[in-house]
């Protein structure tokens, strides 16, 4: 397994950290947002949340590199490479709607082999190791089975952001679906990955958006890829499609080509 000793240990310490951090917030109405150069939003809590992690990374594996959201890329070329979104959904956050989640993801040569997320106000935390069973709070999940897209309930974080012909892409397969959802975040892949929901399409994310939901679904029994069908890593487009029945990829994929 080609996970360190110590990192998994360090990951579940990177999510209490970040959570110890979030939770001083959360709901205060006292947080400043301020929006980036892209327009989206960001808080003293993400900074302060990412800051932490980083600082553990450094002290535990001064070698390895950090991909985070919030202050950008060190040693990407490392042959293990930290991904960190500190709060997966900051608009949810700022709204006071306890669906956004910490990300955490190891990379091992470019590839996923770990992943937290962790919902800190539910203390909800779910766990992706390569090869083995995914946990949440420390319980073994499965995805659920689904014969059809008929038969699925399809969810993504918000309409816009999908542009151009991915729009109508992704209304052919909110058509086909049994039901559509929107505004859960990163909170989506984790009820996916518990068997309550059926697939999660997305487009327009960043590797610290979906590198730790990786080892998450793929242990739970789905999969996770890009829109042709291709594994995820740092090169990714940023087109999801997360399935829990793997046999429901292949359709999916269909109707956003």
């Amino acid at each position: 397994m080609p996970i360190p000793t110590g990192a998994t240990d360090l990951a579940g310490r990177l999510a209490d950290a970040a959570g110890e951090v979030i939770r001083r917030y959360f709901r205060t109405g006292a947080v400043e947002v301020i929006d980036k150069a892209d327009d989206s939003p960001v808080t003293i809590a993400d900074r302060e949340a990412e800051g932490v992690m980083r600082g553990l990374i450094g002290a535990a594996f001064p070698d390895h590199g950090i991909f985070g959201e919030e202050y950008g890329v060190e040693r990407p070329d490392a042959e293990f490479v930290w991904v960190l979104d500190p709060i997966d959904g900051t608009k949810s956050f700022i709204s006071g709607v306890p669906l956004f989640g910490t990300l955490i993801a190891l990379l091992h040569q470019g590839r996923p082999v770990l992943g937290i997320l962790d919902q800190p106000i539910s203390r909800e935390r779910w766990v992706g190791i390569e090869g083995r069973p995914t946990t949440l709070n420390g319980t073994p999940i499965s995805t659920r089975s689904c014969a059809a897209i008929a038969q699925a309930t399809v969810f993504s974080t918000a309409p816009d952001m999908f542009h151009g012909a991915d729009i109508a892409a992704f209304g052919r397969v909110s058509a086909a679906a049994k039901l559509t959802r929107f505004g859960s975040d990163c909170y989506a892949y984790g009820l996916l990955a518990a068997g309550f929901i059926d697939v999660v399409v997305e487009a327009s994310l960043k590797p610290y958006d979906y590198c730790a939901h990786v080892p998450i679904i793929t242990g739970a029994g789905g999969s996770l890829t890009d829109w042709q069908g291709q594994p995820l890593g740092l090169a990714s487009d940023g087109r999801i499609i997360a399935c829990g029945d793997r046999h429901l990829a292949e359709s999916v994929r269909a109707l956003l080509a």
